[in-house]
């Protein structure tokens, strides 16, 4: 499943579980792996366990530069996570991989007071978040955010590009307290300028300024967003792109910023429409007391079927034609 690639000494993921389509975009491949490779020469108390799935998560490319660093622990995510809670204790830094169904799913009680309640430093990075895989409802996470949310203290990512998780990485290293890292995995698009992009825990990004629409998204929803706002500039629409890699604590400030400045607000995210991205934003404006035109692109409160990738896109509405339609006529009603 995994070799030496195009990228010279780099190990790569093979293509058919890489898991999400770059659209013509350019791609790196397994940036979690390798950005913790590099973070793992300078901190030696990194360590790396997974619930078998290496290969699935990226986690292969740093076992094979630090075998003695690296625990396989079997299709068993509450031992993986109750080990990854036992390295902490033992003043090591774990980063535990899964997939996202099964840490949310199967591992929540260990999640909760294993490592939250202990305000342990744990990094659970867990590939296929949402609708990044067409394997069908057992492995789409579409209701982890609305599961691990509620859990006091921990921190929740769901970074756009291969750019901001090599950037996440070290930043949630240097996180004091638990957090939980939604994975694209394999070959990952590239979005986001590293010469100038900058992630840090807790800050949104202003991506694009419009007066008509404001556009909230997160993952790789963040990537559909900008697709879209260009093909409706073409249409003389202009639209803001706010993006959210951080979805636990929100930045407040910076979303009431841009709410205030806007007719029509949309969340778009990868996610079910129950108990995530778009459920924090309108809380937060029935908290303030703010009324505006809220719209919220999300997955269906349903089991997805499974297939292709780009046809399941195209099925459940999150491609950025099906997002530009969806603004348009919002826009027009």
């Amino acid at each position: 499943m995994s070799g030496r690639g195009k990228t010279g000494g780099r190990r790569t993921t093979a293509a058919m579980i890489a898991s999400l389509d770059a659209e013509g975009r350019e791609t790196r491949e397994a940036p979690f792996g390798h950005a913790l490779v590099e973070l793992a020469r300078q901190r030696e108390e990194i360590v790396g366990l997974t619930a078998d799935l290496a290969k699935y998560t990226d986690l292969h490319v740093f076992a094979a530069v630090f075998p003695e660093r690296f625990f396989q622990m079997g299709m068993a995510e509450q031992a993986l996570v109750g080990a990854a809670a036992g390295f902490a204790r033992e003043g090591f830094l774990p980063f535990a991989t899964t997939y996202a169904v099964f840490a949310s799913r199967r591992a929540y009680d260990f999640v909760c007071l294993a490592i939250a309640e202990e305000r342990l430093p744990v990094k659970l990075v867990c590939a296929l978040p949402g609708l990044t895989t067409g394997y069908g409802p057992s492995h789409q996470a579409t209701d982890d955010l609305a599961i691990l949310r509620a859990v006091p203290g921990l921190v929740i990512l769901d970074p756009c590009d291969a750019v901001e998780i090599e950037q996440a990485v070290p930043a949630i290293a240097d996180h004091p307290g638990p957090v939980y890292m939604r994975l694209l995995r394999g070959r990952v698009p590239v979005v986001f300028d590293a010469r100038t992009h900058r992630f840090a825990i807790g800050r949104a990004r202003l991506l694009r300024e419009g007066e008509d629409v404001l556009v909230i998204a997160s993952g790789f929803m963040t990537m559909r967003a900008l697709d879209a706002a260009a093909r409706l500039a073409g249409e003389g629409i202009e639209a803001t792109v706010l993006h959210l890699a951080t979805i636990k604590p929100l930045d407040v400030e910076a979303i009431l910023k841009q709410i205030r400045r806007h007719r029509l607000v949309v969340v778009a995210e990868n996610h079910g429409r129950i108990g995530g991205l778009g459920e924090a934003v309108a809380s937060l404006l029935l908290g303030e007391g703010i009324a505006v035109r809220f719209r919220h692109i999300a997955l269906p409160d349903a089991f997805l079927a499974a297939g292709a990738l780009p046809t399941l896109h195209a099925r459940y509405g999150l491609t950025a034609e099906a997002v530009a339609g969806r603004i348009r006529a919002w826009l027009e009603a």
